[in-house]
């Protein structure tokens, strides 16, 4: 919100500076987030008188002139044709520093000497275009007065940021009714309304509200025989200061009040009214209409639309319509004033991607009482400006007038939280400064109606709040907080979450937070089945956006849609993971949601990044694989196995498995399915991982156990054989396992084959099996019966043929 010291002082006579005035408005919670001094420092640009004007000597278009400055005269060569010899201009003098660090200096142009500069609006950054330069009134102040100071164009523009609560303060009167409760001082608010005409406003217009729940109040008036003009230059010059341009004199004058009072509103030509009738209604679902903007909007029957008798005229405090504007040849006006339902507003306006200083307003809420108020200080000013006559009355639909209830406040409770020990009197003070109705009605407590312009008042805490912001923030006292110092030890799933973390790290990903929020499609990109309990998401009552509409059942869709993102910015050597809870019904519906943690991973690119040296190889199944090996290992979880057989459908047949520790699926890994992949814009293999932390930490051994190694030598043997294709890998390693020999320290395949040599539909495997004793060095002959033996087991399990 900018407002101006002046504009300010119109309102409130009060005797701050403008940076006292900025300390105090930030005291009062409205922070003054920047000041500009307008002509502060532009004193030596001042009034001066053109004596002499003709042609230089060198050039066409510039002229050579005289100017008097009060104190002597000097020449200044200007290339502007818009003045004459006898004219008074404002003279920006040697040693002058313009907006933009223009600097004046004496110099020569084309020959001739300039000792200053003859300046237009543009450069004195008072317009921010200008055809000429500036020529001022005559006899407007003495020569040698600055400029500013002549025109009484020296201000200070205050942009404050106001809190969303404080929709009262998006006007120059709400932020002087603080001013003046704050400084003791009175309000200056007397406006005088303009001679009304013979004729009657509800005889020549007509007002119809179909949807009072959206529209509680709308109020109108009606002008005749007014002319469009540009508006004078004291009222282009105040919506320049905080920064509005200037349209035309009727519209400039909506737009004033809007900023003076807080209250929106729009002028139509009434000429192009049909039936000079308003109807406010709820928008046809689809129905289309052409804002001021000259942009075609879709509208939805959410939408509220101001009608004439045949179609849409206005989008209901957002923007105007295109076939009802103010033009040129207006002479009749229906000027509107309405309070529309914030929820609405913003609804519309956020839906449509259309921001604008009227709907800024509604959406936070404005003052219902002053609707009629700021609808006649808007009709005075117009029949001032623009001519015209008032008709009789306004047409006021207001139809379920509601008074504000009183709140219960206690003087006791006040002192007691602000931590202050003020006087009763000196509360109630403040609260009538306040414009609050105060009644006291037992001891201790009173009845307090704030006013309706303060909408953010509604209990009594807010009460407490106004006496603590009046009162003075830097009267608190401050103290030191009274409280115990507690260090809890980590619990164990603690301890594991970040031991978790710190290993899926050291394995070289990254972690990623993505919102708990997500799409309610996003199952559907996952090809999960309907009965899947996956698909039953719990849903936002109030999203902001669809795509964030409902809380995530898994993990997977926000790590795949960070994944294309970070491919789509050319980052396509990734290790991601994320270890962050999801959200499941709770089985009845009054049971809270099941937030379990979970743990979810995804690689793809090269193994080892690029590089000279590096052998350029893409990470796939064994990769990921490797990465749960690792946490299960250092969480010491045995018994783990890798299932193949069904599988979630979000991953590919045949390159992917659950892992299960013992009949219990703790998680699952593989490469992702080609058609999810395209459901997320990923045109490259992804291998993923899921795990259940909160299995995980039932599973997990705190206390490792650890043995000492043998102090014999080992021996080492290889098998080749061939096996079936589709015999799993890990059946010939559990096979040699159960043996149960405690001889047998270690078996692990180091090799696997396929190609000349070996038979279709098989496959070479070679196994290495460590054998070693605790008790004795083996002989040979010990180790060849053992290795014999676990040969001939698995010729008559697993039916091998040893190479």
């Amino acid at each position: 919100m900018n407002v101006t010291y002046n504009w300010l002082k119109e309102y409130v006579d009060f005797d701050a500076t403008p940076d006292e005035l900025a300390a105090i408005l930030t005291m009062l919670g409205l922070e003054v987030e920047a000041m500009e001094r307008r002509g502060d420092c532009l004193d030596d640009v001042v009034v001066a008188l053109v004596e002499e004007k003709r042609q230089h000597p060198n050039a066409d278009k510039l002229s050579l002139c005289r100017v008097n400055n009060g104190k002597e005269v000097l020449d200044v060569v200007c290339g502007a044709q818009n003045f004459n010899q006898g004219d008074t201009v404002a003279l920006a003098q040697i040693g002058s520093v313009l907006p933009g660090d223009v600097k004046i200096k004496r110099s020569k142009i084309r020959g001739e000497e300039s000792c200053g500069m003859l300046c237009s609006e543009k450069e004195l950054g008072l317009a921010e275009e200008s055809a000429g330069i500036m020529v001022l009134p005559a006899a407007v102040a003495p020569l040698g007065t600055p400029v500013f100071t002549a025109l009484g164009l020296k201000d200070t523009i205050f942009e404050i940021g106001l809190t969303p609560n404080r929709s009262d303060c998006l006007s120059v009167i709400g932020i002087a009714r603080d001013l003046a409760a704050k400084l003791r001082l009175p309000l200056k608010q007397s406006h005088s309304i303009a001679p009304e005409g013979s004729d009657q406003t509800h005889s020549v217009i007509g007002v119809t509200v179909e949807a009072p729940e959206l529209c509680p109040r709308y109020s109108a008036r009606y002008i005749s025989g007014c002319s469009i003009a540009p508006s004078p230059g004291w009222l282009v010059k105040r919506l320049n200061e905080i920064g509005i341009r200037s349209i035309n004199n009727v519209v400039d004058v909506t737009n004033l009040i809007m900023m003076e009072l807080g209250q929106p509103l729009h002028a139509f030509d009434c000429d192009r009214l049909a039936g000079k009738r308003i109807v406010v209604r709820n928008a046809g679902e689809g129905e289309q209409f052409t804002t001021l903007d000259n942009q075609v909007r879709s509208l939805t029957e959410t939408d509220l639309v101001i009608c004439d008798a045949e179609r849409p005229v206005a989008l209901a405090g957002v923007m105007g319509g295109l076939n009802s504007e103010i033009e040129n040849s207006t002479t009749s006006i229906l000027l509107e004033s309405a309070f529309f339902k914030p929820a609405a507003i913003r609804k519309t306006a956020k839906r449509l991607g259309l921001h604008t200083e009227s709907s800024h307003r509604f959406e936070r809420g404005i003052d219902i009482d002053n609707v009629t108020r700021a609808l006649d200080r808007a009709a005075t000013l117009i029949v001032e400006l623009a001519g015209g006559v008032m008709a009789q009355g306004c047409v006021d639909v207001y139809p379920g007038k509601n008074e504000r209830p009183a709140i219960k406040f206690r003087t006791e409770k006040a002192n007691e939280l602000i931590g202050v020990d003020l006087e009763r009197d000196v509360i109630l003070d403040i609260l009538t400064r306040l414009n609050c109705a105060v009644t006291p009605c037992s001891a201790g407590l009173v009845n307090v109606v704030p006013p309706h312009y303060r909408i953010d008042i509604e209990r009594e805490i807010d009460l407490i709040e106004e006496v603590a912001r009046l009162n003075g923030y830097d009267k608190i006292p401050a103290t030191m907080p009274v409280a115990r110092v507690a260090s809890d030890k980590p619990t164990r799933h603690q301890e594991i979450e970040k031991k978790v973390r710190e290993l899926l790290i050291n394995c070289g990903m990254t972690e990623i937070i993505n919102f708990s929020f997500t799409s309610p499609d996003a199952a559907g990109k996952l090809l999960l089945n309907d009965d899947d309990p996956r698909c039953t998401a719990i849903k936002l009552a109030n999203p902001l956006i669809e795509e964030h509409s409902v809380m995530r059942t898994t993990l997977l869709p926000g790590l795949l849609e960070t994944t294309a993102r970070n491919m789509n910015f050319r980052a396509l050597d990734l290790k991601l993971f994320e270890m962050r809870r999801i959200y499941l019904p709770g089985v009845a519906e009054k049971d809270m949601p099941y937030e379990p943690l979970c743990i979810v991973g995804a690689i793809t690119g090269s193994r080892d990044g690029d590089g000279w040296s590096r052998p350029h190889e893409a990470v796939d199944f064994f990769d990921a694989k490797g990465i749960v090996e690792s946490v299960l290992d250092n969480l010491d979880i045995g018994g783990v196995s890798w299932v193949t057989d069904t599988i979630d459908p979000y991953y590919h047949p045949g390159k992917s498995c659950r892992v299960m520790v013992g009949r219990d699926c703790i998680g699952s890994v593989g490469e992702l399915h080609p058609t999810v992949q395209k459901n997320f814009a990923i045109d490259k293999p992804v291998y993923c991982f899921e795990l259940d932390f909160e299995k995980l930490v039932k599973l997990s051994r705190t206390n490792k156990t650890v043995a000492a190694p043998s102090r014999f030598p080992d021996s080492i043997r290889d098998i080749a054989m061939l096996v079936p294709e589709k015999l799993e890998a890990h059946r010939i390693v559990d096979c040699i396992r159960n043996e149960k020999s405690k001889e047998i320290e270690n078996v692990y395949i180091f090799d696997v084959y396929r190609g000349t040599g070996v038979p279709d539909g098989q496959k070479s495997v070679a196994v290495r099996v460590r054998y070693r004793s605790f008790e004795r060095t083996l002989t040979e002959e010990e180790i060849v019966a053992l290795h014999e033996k676990v040969i001939s087991t698995l010729k008559n399990k697993l039916q091998i043929v040893i190479r």
